[in-house]
């Protein structure tokens, strides 16, 4: 069977209007996100996993209150990036997008199932190897959720003493 010029462009014209339509569908279906960032499902649960690794050594040793430092850890990184420019809240948004994702996590991180279930040692893996890897955006990308979670975590005045920092000047408070 031999193609012409005109079954070809009539083909094109026929999956563009498809594409369009189904686009248009999604759209109508699937509401536009709020604008800003928002930390819910497999994110903050990559969060969670994220902040109790690169605290580990400051955290409690008890079950609930480890968990209640972890929470309150993810709740002030989230504060935190919703205190970006917008512009900066969407490129963090896109990372803990690909985090969550299931291929995408996979593929760039190597934590096989859910965050839930991530081993400690699987993350703190996949945080040293962002850490050093070759490409610029992945180690860029650790040195933001590092920021992000120590910064998070030594903005908590109980924990200054372990750095040794005596607070803000009382001149200037």
């Amino acid at each position: 069977m031999e193609t012409t010029r005109r079954t070809f462009l009539k083909a094109g014209l026929l999956s563009a209007a498809l594409l369009a339509a189904g686009g248009g569908w999604y759209r109508y279906t699937h509401p536009a996100p709020p604008r800003g960032f928002v930390l819910d499902g497999e994110a903050r649960a990559a969060l969670d996993a994220i902040v109790a690794v690169i605290v580990s050594g400051a955290l409690p040793d008890a079950h609930a209150d480890r968990a209640r430092a972890i929470a309150a850890t993810t709740a002030r990184v989230h504060q935190t990036i919703l205190g970006l420019p917008l512009l900066a809240q969407q490129e963090v948004q896109d990372l803990f997008g690909l985090l969550a994702l299931g291929p995408a996590r996979r593929l760039l991180t190597g934590i096989p199932d859910g965050w839930a279930a991530a081993k400690e040692a699987d993350v703190a893996a996949f945080l040293q190897d962002w850490r050093v890897h070759r490409l610029s955006l992945l180690r860029t990308a650790y040195a933001a959720l590092h920021d992000l979670v120590l910064g998070a975590w030594y903005s908590e005045p109980a924990h200054w003493d372990a750095i040794g920092y005596p607070g803000p000047l009382k001149e200037l408070a």
